[in-house]
């Protein structure tokens, strides 16, 4: 298995979804989506991150 770096556009949504799980945790920002579902919203950047490793071009 051969793994690629995720482009840009992968790696910014990954990182935007970690940082708005870690906002609405630690700093007790209220965001409507996010709010109720920190972990699958962080849980959902990892994979998008995962797949932007994984599959090449993505």
């Amino acid at each position: 298995m051969n793994l690629s770096a995720p482009t840009l556009p992968v790696f910014l949504v990954s990182i935007i979804l970690a940082i708005l799980a870690v906002l609405v945790v630690y700093a007790g920002v209220k965001i409507p989506v996010v709010s109720g579902n920190t972990f699958i919203t962080l849980l959902i950047g990892y994979v998008v991150l995962l797949a932007g490793n994984l599959f090449k071009g993505i």
